[in-house]
C-alpha cells in the first residue's frame, strides 16, 4: 500500500440540482470482514465476490495472510486458500489494523484462544478506541493480556494452553463483542455460549454455519438470544460467496436523494438483514418515498432495490432499542432530519460515543457549524428542521478522522442553501473508496475546499 500523504485535503459540497441514476454501493464492511476471517480459517478455497476494497478490510485480510492463509485477486474476485480451525499460525511481527475497529476486535477474539502471542496496533483514531469489553471475556477463557492504561492499542494477548469455554452475558449491545467470543471458542473445546438480551447483527451466526461450524441459537422466556457453539470442529471452504451491498454505504445516497429536490435514483443490491434496516424503517415513518424492489436471495443474506426519490420529511421519535439495527447511521439521520418538518428526537445513542470517533459529539458539532438547531444529550439527539435547508450549511466541519463524519456532512452540502466543507477527505477510503466518484455521477457536486 502507498504511503498516506500526511497532508490533510478538505472537500466542499454544494447544491446542484436533482441527483438521477443507477448505482451500486461497496460490498457489506461488516461482512467483508467475516468474509476474510472464515475464508482464512477454513480449510480449503472460499472465492469471494463483491468484497468491499476498503481499507479497514484489507488490513483484515493481511491479518489472515499473516497468520498462514493464502489470498490472491483475479479480476473481481478474492481467492482465498484457508488454514484450517485450530491451524493459525502465530504472526512474525505486529498486526496493523490501522482504523479498522471490527477488523482488530474479531480477530482477537480468532487468536485469543491460540498458544501463541500476537501485538495489535492501529492509528491514532483507533488507539483511542476501548478493547476493554472484547478482552474481558478473552480473559475469562485464559488469554493474557499486555495492554496500555485502559486497554486500548498497542496490546499483546497470548492465549492459554488450552482455552476455556465460557457462558458470557453480553452486557451491551455489541455485535463485535458477541462475534470476537464466538471466534475464540471456534478452538475452544465444549461449546461455547453468548447471550444476547438485544438482539444485535447476526452476520456471524449466519456466516458461521455456511461454514459448517455446529451452532445453535434459541430464545429464552425474557427474549434473550443463546447462541451455542461447539468448539474444535472443522470448518470448510464455502466455495462462492457473494457479499451484498452495505446499507450503512446505502444510506449516503438515499438520505441525499430524498432531500435534494427533483432527485430519483436506484440503489441496487442492498443488503436487508433485518438486524440492519433500522434507517429504512425511520425514514419511511418520517414520510420517506423508498420502494423496496426485487426483493431476493444472496449467499444466504436478503437483498433488494431501492428506489429513491425526493420526499417531504416529518420528525419523528426513534426508540432506543432500534438503535443496533443502525447505529453507524445515525449520522446520516441527524441530515435528514435537517431537512424534515418538527423536531426528530433520536435515542439509546450511548454506543455512538465509542466509534471512530465519539460520533454524538462529532455530528452535534457539524450540526452547529452548519445553523441547524439541536440537542445533545448524554445518549440521545434531537433535530429540529427547515424543510428545504433554507438558510442551512456554510460550516466547516470537524471530522475527527471519521468516515461517517465525513460523507453525512457532505451530504448536507449536497441539498443545503450554503456548501459544507469537510477538513479532510481521505479517511472515506477506510469503507467507500468510490463515494465521490458516485456522488459525482449522480449529479453531485464536490470541489477541494481551502485549508485553514
Amino acid at each position: 500500500m502507498q504511503p498516506i500523504d500526511q497532508a490533510s485535503r478538505p472537500l466542499a459540497s454544494r447544491r446542484a440540482g436533482a441527483l438521477t441514476g443507477r448505482v451500486r454501493v461497496p460490498g457489506d464492511k461488516s461482512i467483508s470482514h467475516r468474509a476474510f476471517l472464515f475464508g482464512g480459517l477454513a480449510a480449503g478455497t472460499t472465492r469471494i465476490s463483491g468484497l468491499l476494497e476498503g481499507e479497514d478490510v484489507l488490513a483484515t485480510g493481511r491479518a489472515m495472510a499473516a497468520m498462514g492463509a493464502r489470498m490472491k485477486k483475479d479480476g473481481d474476485v478474492w481467492i482465498v486458500d484457508g488454514v484450517g480451525n485450530g491451524a493459525l499460525l502465530e504472526p512474525e511481527g505486529v498486526i496493523d489494523f490501522g482504523n479498522a475497529g471490527t477488523g482488530v476486535r474479531l480477530t482477537m477474539g480468532l487468536v485469543g484462544s491460540y498458544d501463541f502471542a500476537a501485538t495489535f496496533v492501529g492509528d491514532a483514531s483507533l488507539s483511542r478506541r476501548p478493547m476493554g469489553r472484547v478482552l474481558d471475556p478473552l480473559r475469562l477463557m485464559g488469554v493474557q493480556v499486555v495492554a496500555r492504561s485502559g486497554d486500548r492499542l498497542p496490546l499483546s494477548i497470548h492465549g492459554p494452553r488450552v482455552a476455556a469455554p465460557i457462558s458470557y452475558r453480553v452486557p451491551m449491545a455489541s455485535a463485535q463483542v458477541k462475534s470476537a467470543v464466538l471466534l475464540a471458542g471456534l478452538n475452544a473445546p465444549g461449546v461455547t455460549t453468548v447471550i444476547e438480551p438485544v438482539a444485535t447483527r447476526d452476520h456471524t451466526e449466519k456466516m458461521l454455519l455456511g461454514f459448517g461450524a455446529k451452532l445453535d441459537v434459541t430464545l429464552d422466556a425474557e427474549g434473550a438470544r443463546h447462541i451455542a457453539l461447539e468448539g474444535q470442529g472443522p470448518l470448510r471452504a464455502a466455495g462462492d460467496l457473494t457479499v451484498p451491498g452495505d446499507p450503512s454505504s446505502a444510506a449516503f445516497p438515499l438520505v441525499a436523494a430524498l432531500i435534494t429536490p427533483g432527485s430519483d435514483v436506484v440503489i441496487e443490491n442492498v443488503l436487508m438483514n433485518p438486524t440492519r434496516t433500522g434507517l429504512i424503517e425511520t425514514l419511511l415513518e418520517m414520510g420517506a418515498a423508498i420502494e423496496i424492489a426485487d426483493r431476493r436471495n444472496e449467499g444466504g443474506e436478503d437483498v433488494a432495490d431501492l428506489h429513491v426519490r425526493h420526499s417531504d420529511l416529518k420528525g419523528v421519535t426513534v426508540p432506543p432499542e432500534r438503535a443496533p439495527s443502525m447505529i453507524d447511521e445515525y449520522p446520516v439521520l441527524a441530515i435528514a432530519a435537517a431537512f424534515a418538518e418538527g423536531t426528530t428526537l433520536m435515542q439509546g445513542l450511548d454506543e455512538l460515543r465509542v466509534k471512530e470517533s465519539d460520533r454524538l459529539s462529532a455530528v452535534a458539532k457539524g450540526l452547529e457549524a452548519n445553523g441547524i438547531s439541536h440537542v445533545e444529550g448524554k445518549d440521545s439527539l434531537s433535530v429540529t428542521g427547515r424543510p428545504g435547508g433554507k438558510g442551512l450549511g456554510g460550516g466547516r466541519v470537524d471530522t475527527h478522522l471519521d468516515h461517517r463524519i465525513a460523507m453525512s456532512f457532505l451530504v448536507l452540502g449536497m441539498a443545503s442553501e450554503a456548501p459544507v466543507t469537510i477538513d479532510d477527505v481521505r479517511m472515506i477510503a477506510t469503507s467507500f473508496p468510490e463515494f465521490v466518484a458516485m456522488m459525482a455521477g449522480l449529479g453531485a457536486a464536490m470541489e477541494p475546499g481551502a485549508r485553514n
